[in-house]
């Protein structure tokens, strides 16, 4: 498992999944909109010209998911500190219904991170388990199911961490029904 580690000034993310080679049109748009520092891609990019697309917004911070058979460059998982305040563990598969996997769990308690972000299931969530915060941007692509298309939103303040989703259909943030 190849594992790299980064370092974010900003303040201000956008988080991507499950692009699966096509992102919903308004996607880089809304992404530009949006103003991001850098741009989290948390795996199952699919045809890698998705990432171009991406870098030409923000710098972009990418790992591989189950698809990603042809991004031998990028790794497994990522390390990320963001503004000296937050450490976050990049994984495409976090996971399993609301919460954390096992072998999740263990790798962010050996990297020191506060937060786990991944991908993989196309479903936008919040959540915290074994005192590790969780976020899924949810997915960025080809609808799945009758799950939104979205993308998700970090604001790191130095008083709180702030999650959001962004509705690529419409615009507007995102709330479950």
């Amino acid at each position: 498992m190849k594992s790299w580690r980064a370092s974010i000034d900003g303040h201000r993310l956008a988080v991507v999944a499950d692009t699966h080679s096509a992102p919903h049109p308004a996607t880089h748009e809304l992404l530009a909109a949006h103003k991001p520092d850098a741009i989290l891609h948390a795996g199952d990019i699919g045809d890698l010209a998705v990432l171009e697309g991406l870098r030409a917004i923000a710098p972009l911070y990418a790992i591989r998911g189950n698809i990603d058979t042809r991004a031998a460059d990028l790794p497994d998982e990522l390390v990320i500190d963001v503004a000296e305040r937050l450490r976050i563990l990049l994984v495409h598969i976090g996971v399993a219904g609301p919460r954390l996997r096992g072998d999740a769990a263990k790798r962010a308690r050996e990297a020191g991170a506060g937060l786990v972000v991944c991908g993989h299931s196309h479903v936008p969530f919040v959540g915290r388990d074994r005192g590790i915060a969780i976020f899924n941007p949810g997915s960025a692509g080809p609808r799945r199911f009758h799950l939104p298309i979205v993308f998700g939103t970090i604001d790191v303040t130095p008083t709180a961490v702030r999650f959001g989703h962004v509705d690529c259909e419409s615009g507007r943030p995102w709330t479950p029904p």
